[in-house]
This record gives structure tokens, sequence and C-alpha cells, in this order.
């Protein structure tokens, strides 16, 4: 059997500012991203999103809108690793500045797409902002080279 990892990702937009929060990760992918992470036994992709927000952000998000999943398959071993995409700009709480995931920090679209990052920012970005897809697909190998080949 295969192995398989079931995560998320939440792009949060300030709507009064046009920014979104974004997080300087400092364990798994480093740099620029956005807070999420793995799904919980027993749990839903939708609450694992919000408990992950809350835990990462401090801040406490509603009305999360599906934007789609990225599914990498391990050229390697043949795993998978999928990522459910949602994005809301209804929350509520106080931001806390740095976890232990990173820095958190409201920026503008396009200071996130000329950031420099190792870790598919900007392919992850895209699929945030298109409406025209619900799907991306990608592979990586051990020694961590993540791509994405096609969105669909």
């Amino acid at each position: 059997m295969n192995n398989v990892e079931i995560t998320n990702m939440i792009f949060i937009q300030d709507m009064a500012t046009g920014k979104v929060l974004a997080q300087n990760r400092v364990k798994n992918w480093r740099g620029w991203s956005f807070p999420g992470g793995h799904v919980e036994d027993g749990e839903s992709f939708y609450a694992s999103a919000v408990r992950e927000a809350k835990e990462e952000t401090g801040l406490n998000v509603r009305n999360l809108k599906s934007c789609g999943v990225i599914h990498w398959t391990n050229t390697v071993n043949h795993g998978r690793y999928l990522t459910f995409l949602y994005k809301t700009s209804d929350f509520d709480g106080e931001l806390l500045k740095e976890t232990k995931e990173g820095a958190n920090a409201w920026m503008g679209v396009d200071e996130l797409f000329a950031a420099e990052s190792d870790n598919l920012l900007h392919e992850i970005l895209e699929m945030f902002l298109r409406d025209d897809c619900g799907e991306a697909f990608g592979s990586w190998s051990n020694d961590d080279d993540w791509r994405i080949y096609e969105y669909l």
C-alpha cells in the first residue's frame, strides 16, 4: 500500500488592505508560504484547515471556500501527498507574530510573487487566485525536488 499524507493550506485575505497572510516557515516548506498542516485522524479537511489557521496564526477563520487540491506522487516510492486549499476573508482574533512554524506577515500578492521561494510559493499562489481549475498535479523525489506539472 502506498503512503498517503493529507494536508491543507489556507489563503487568508484582509479585504480592507487587500493583503494576504503569509508565513515565513522554518520547519516544513521552508520560506514564504501559507498557514496549514496535516489533517488529523477523524478530522474533516475543512475542520483541519480551521484548526491549523488558529494554531499557526491565532486567527479564527470562517466561511472557507475550497480552491481545489494539489497532489504529488513520489517518483521513488509512489507515495502520495495531497494538499487541500481553502481561502477566506472572514476572520477575527489577534494575529500571532510568530509560532514554532515561523513568522506571520501581511503581504500584497505582488510582494508574494516577487518573493524568492524554493517551496512552490508562486505555483501554490496561482492555484489560490485561479477560478478555472480545481486541481494541480506534480511529483517529488526523495531529495525533495517538488514540481507541479499541470493545472486541471
